[in-house]
This record gives structure tokens, sequence and C-alpha cells, in this order.
């Protein structure tokens, strides 16, 4: 006879009981699953099986289920009968471009041996402009060394520090929400809104450019109830632009999301973080709790939602499946998240930035934010330089400035004994562009005509101590680890380029095939733009490739 039903495993009363003294009065819904997997594995340092059964069994799920969610997320460990646990501490080492040139795989490998420690890669963790980091459990350790991460391990520094911001009081103090209590209040009109912000041509700043107004009336002429989502997932190697606003000045972010909020008619908002943010995290949720306690005027409900190490819940509807406690696979479009999102129901989904600009434009004017700009562009943009400039960091920047004039100006040139090869306009996915190029506008559509994009505008910079060919199989290697692996040109395509750039002489021929069916044939971005940095190296740096 068979210990239990056939192809079920029996929920064990131990693990039961610990997993429901976790849970205490929380919800047992199946969109706070992800919420309830990292209380689990906080605690456990791991996902057991016999927990994960017992999660199952709290809400009600199949455990096929809450297995295949665990199993999707990087920042979940799940032990298996017979396997120990993770060590409780573990210390994960960025490999993405701009770390790995700083000398993140000499860190990792001075690193390997610790007594007690995980040492692990990890990829792009948003602080380029800090290379190498490391991260001692949730304590980002920028311009890392072996001797300062082993201090901070004895030390027992493991916690995220929570940085120094403008918070809410400060905040109103200097006329913060005052926009949002007027529109709230009837004397800000949302049509006199909604022509402002399609006047000033603010565009999404995520990466894909949508304009942010025609956005609004698109969802606000959809049917209540109506929710929003806010995508703080920045993956993307090279880019750290959200962070660095959240860790400013997060009312003002917050002030741009409920006045859109407002605008569009919105009955609850879900704040989607990604994991690798543990101070923004905290941050955040003390700023919320001071909010609702002190509101300038009636708020949604607001849920901030915690990821879990995916580059793909990035993408809008990836977002959306994965707060709704699912993995983070992009949906099949159409019905639009305008039509159908979040549980649904009409969305509005925005990235960090876009929200961060709302104020101003409203306060100021739309007139005021279209002034700023070269080359016949509009606008302002936060720009994540890294690589080889002498200040990398996050700088606000008119539109269409030039990668030659951003490093001039705002970076304070090139590294000494560095000259600018070579830069990526729009991190992993936005192609690579030689020196020869650095004069062209940086903004949205500037860019195709040679097969790049700026995308969520991080600059990586690129001297004559390094090569092209190495920066695009570094990208390429990203994505296909952080391929959601739901369609085939995607999943096999980037792994089989990966293995095809490790070769001395590259396959132009079968790697430009390659390259054409991933991007014609992918489900997302993710797919469709991973072979640019290939492209871009064939076309402007063949004399590398053989």
């Amino acid at each position: 006879m068979k210990a239990s039903p056939k192809g079920r495993t029996l929920v064990a009363p131990q693990a039961h009981a610990e997993v429901a003294a976790l849970l205490g009065e929380r919800a047992r819904r199946r969109d706070l699953l992800i919420e309830h997997l990292h209380l689990i594995q906080d605690r456990y340092h791991g996902l057991s099986v016999q927990h994960l059964v017992a999660l199952a069994a709290e809400l009600k799920l199949a455990p096929a289920e809450v297995f295949e969610v665990a199993s999707f997320y990087h920042h979940f460990d799940i032990v298996r009968e017979g396997e120990s646990p993770p060590p409780a501490l573990t210390v994960r080492v960025c490999t993405s471009l701009s770390c790995a040139m700083a000398g993140a795989r000499e860190l990792q490998a001075a690193l390997a041996g610790m007594a007690g420690v995980r040492i692990a890669s990890a990829p792009c963790v948003g602080r380029c402009h800090g290379a190498p980091v490391a991260v001692v459990g949730r304590n980002a350790i920028e311009h890392a060394d072996a001797a300062g991460v082993a201090a901070a391990v004895a030390r027992g520094e493991v916690e995220a520090q929570l940085p120094a911001c403008i918070d809410l009081a400060a905040y109103r103090a200097a006329g913060g929400y005052a926009t949002l209590a007027a529109c709230a209040g009837g004397l800000l009109a949302a049509e006199s809104l909604l022509q402002a912000m399609e006047h000033a041509g603010l565009r999404g700043l995520g990466g894909a450019g949508f304009p942010a107004g025609r956005k609004w009336r698109i969802v606000r002429a959809e049917p209540a109830p109506r929710l929003m989502a806010v995508n703080i997932d920045e993956g993307e190697p090279g880019t750290f632009k959200d962070r660095w606003w959240l860790e400013r000045d997060p009312h003002r972010c917050l002030e741009g999301m409920l006045i859109a909020a407002q605008v569009v008619g919105v009955e609850k908002i879900y704040v989607y973080l990604r994991d690798e943010y543990a101070a923004c995290r905290a941050l955040l949720a003390r700023e919320l709790a001071a909010l609702a306690a002190d509101p300038p005027c009636a708020l949604p409900e607001i849920e901030l939602r915690r990821g879990a190490g995916a580059y793909i819940c990035g993408e809008e509807s990836a977002m959306i499946e994965s707060i709704e406690g699912r993995r983070g696979m992009p949906r099949l479009r159409p019905p639009y998240v305008a039509q159908a999102g979040l549980f649904g129901r009409p969305t509005l989904e925005h990235n960090l930035e876009t929200l961060v600009w709302v104020r101003d434009i409203v306060e100021r004017g739309p007139d005021w934010f279209a002034g700023h700009g070269r080359r016949g562009r509009k606008g302002l943009r936060s720009f994540s330089v890294s690589g080889r400039v002498a200040r990398p960091g996050v700088y606000i920047a008119p539109a269409g400035i030039s990668a030659r004039e951003l490093i001039a100006e705002y970076c304070g040139g090139m590294l000494p004994g560095h000259e600018l090869y070579a830069y990526l306009p729009g991190g992993a996915s936005g192609g690579i562009l030689p020196a020869a190029l650095a004069d062209q506008a940086l903004d949205f559509d500037t860019l195709a005509e040679h097969g790049c994009f700026i995308g969520s505008a991080a600059i990586i910079v690129l001297s004559q101590h390094d090569r092209a060919r190495d920066a695009a199989q570094s990208m390429m290697e990203f994505f296909a680890d952080e391929s959601c692996g739901q369609c085939t040109p995607c999943r096999v395509g980037t792994a089989k380029a990966a293995a095809l750039l490790r070769e001395p002489k590259w396959n132009q021929p079968l790697l430009e095939d390659l390259a054409q069916a991933m991007a014609d044939a992918s489900i997302c971005g993710l797919g469709q733009a991973a072979p640019n940095p290939v492209r871009s190296v064939m076309r402007f740096f063949a004399r590398e490739i053989g």
C-alpha cells in the first residue's frame, strides 16, 4: 500500500505548524504565494519539500503549483529530500558587464572557500556605479574587495543600510502633496492634467517609450474597477536610476503615482520592487506607512510586492503574472494590459522614473519639460552611466544629448589611461555602438538606423582595453540565464547563441539566422532584443570576431 494518495505528498504536521505560524494572520490568497515563499525562505534559508507541501495546503493549491513558482525565481532555494539547506549566509557577487570590467570574477575567486558562507554569482544588482559589488546577505557593498567582504561577514553586517532620504515631513514642508490634494479636491480637472501630460511629451521611461498621457487616457476610458502597477524591477544590466530616485526622493515618486491614479480613477495600486533592493523596500514600507497615517487626501489601497530575482518580470505582463502569484511569463497580446491586466482588470502600468516627472509637469507646466532637450528632442532623462568613466552615476540630462557629451559634461571624462572605444546605449538589449557614433542623439527612435535603442538609458562605456565581443557574450549569457523558457526561439536561441559566441571565430551566417528567428518569433522583448549586441559586433566590430 502507498503511504500517500497517488501523485501526492502528505502534509507533515510539524512543517504545517511551522508554515501556519509564519503566515499568522496573513491572508491565504493565491496572489500572495510569492510573499509567503519569501517568509519561509527568510526564516529557514531555503524551501524544504515539506514546507512547500504545507504551504500548498494552507493556500488550497496543488503542490505542483507551488513548486513551479518556487523553482522559477532565482532567490528561492528548494531543498529536496536528503539535501542540506544552503548556509545561513549567502554572498552574491555581481558578474554583469560593469562589475566584470571592474574585477568581479577575480573578487569571486578570492572569496571562494570562505567557511560557512555560500559564494554565488549574481546578475546585475543595480549598483553599477559602485562596481564591483558584493551583497552580503542583504547588505550591498560597493567597490568591494575580498578583505572588505570578509570583514562585513565577520562583523555580521548582513542587513541593508537604509539611505538618508527626503522623508514625508521634509517633503510636505517643501510643498509636497499639495498638487495631489488639489487634484483630489477638484481644483485641477482630470482633462487638463491629461492634456498637460500629452503636451509635455513624457514617454514611458522603463524602455518602451509609450506616451504617458495617451496611456492614462486609454485606461481611463476602460470600465471600472481599474488597477495600477508600478514597475520597479529594473534588472537591465547597467540600469540603476529607479533605485537612485527611490533612495533620495521617494515621495516625489509616490505623489506622481497617486496623481496618475487620481486622474485615471484607480481603485488599488501594486508597487512591484525587485528583491535586490532590500534597503528601498524597507524605506518604502516606512514611508508608505507614514503616508497612510497622515494622508493629504483619500488614498487608494497600496500594496508593496517583493520580486524574487527574475529579470523577465521587468516586462509588464510578466510582472503582472508575478503579482498574481505565478511564474513571471509574458502574456500573449492582445488583450493589452490597459484592457485586461491585473486580475483581468484594466491596468495602468508605469515605470517609476516616468512618475517622477509628473509633479513637475503639473506644477511647472508641460512647456517646462518639453523645453529641455538637444538635437530637436524633448524632455529630461535619468541616465545610468557606468564603465570606464571617471564619475559613474545617475545624471539628469536633456533628451537628445550624445554619449560623448554625457561623458565629458557629466561624468568627468574617461578614466585616466582609457579612451572611448564603444558604448552600450540601452543596457544589455540596446546594442553596442563604436566611438565613431558617439555623437548620435540619445533618445527614443534616434538609434534605430544603427540597430540599437536607448531603452532604459543605461549607458555602459567601454575603452580600448575592452572588446565589444566580450560585452556581447556577457549579455547573451545573461539572456540565456534569464529567459523564462516559455517560447522556443528565446529559450533555445539564447542558449545556442551563447555557445556560438564562446568560439574563437564566430559563425556569422548561423548567428544572423539565429538572430532573425529570435527577433521574429519570440513572444516578448527579451528574445526579440537579445540578438542586438551580437548584430552590433558583426556590423561595427567585425575585426574582433575573425
